[in-house]
């Protein structure tokens, strides 16, 4: 079965909820399974529950099947987000652009001209999609 891992923040932004209902839309047309994950950096410490997240999501977007709320913690959000998308074994991840930004950034400390879906995908050899606040995707 297909599996898509979408990071958010919490609470919900309009990038995360751009990003969340691209997710959302590609797992119910492939008929997959939809991780999304919140990082809760170490150095911030909310202290964000499952039950808050998956609430928050629901309020927004209703029950949504084959769904996985996961907190991770972590300090690096990047990082975390790729060990996820690793341990899930993830087909597809879906980012939003800020993230994807903030992945460049963090690769220009050790590559020469940052390419993040090229990137990712020797990595975790999937399928990127990122998300703009007023687009719909691009792979």
């Amino acid at each position: 079965m297909t599996r898509v891992v979408v990071p958010v923040r919490y609470p919900l932004t309009k990038h995360s909820e751009a990003t969340l209902s691209e997710a959302v839309r590609i797992s119910e047309e492939r008929e997959a399974e939809l991780t999304i994950l919140h990082v809760d950096l170490y150095q911030e410490n909310r202290g964000v529950t499952r039950a808050e997240l998956k609430r928050a999501i629901e309020e927004k977007f209703g029950r949504l099947d084959r769904t996985r709320y996961v907190i991770r913690r972590g300090f690096l959000v990047e990082e975390t987000i790729l060990e996820e998308a690793a341990a899930e074994e993830a087909d597809i991840v879906v980012i939003g652009s800020k993230q994807a930004s903030r992945w460049r950034r963090m690769l220009r400390r050790f590559l020469d001209d940052p390419d993040i879906e090229t990137y990712l995908r020797q990595k975790l050899d999937c399928t990127v999609i990122t998300v703009r606040p007023n687009q719909k995707s691009e792979a």
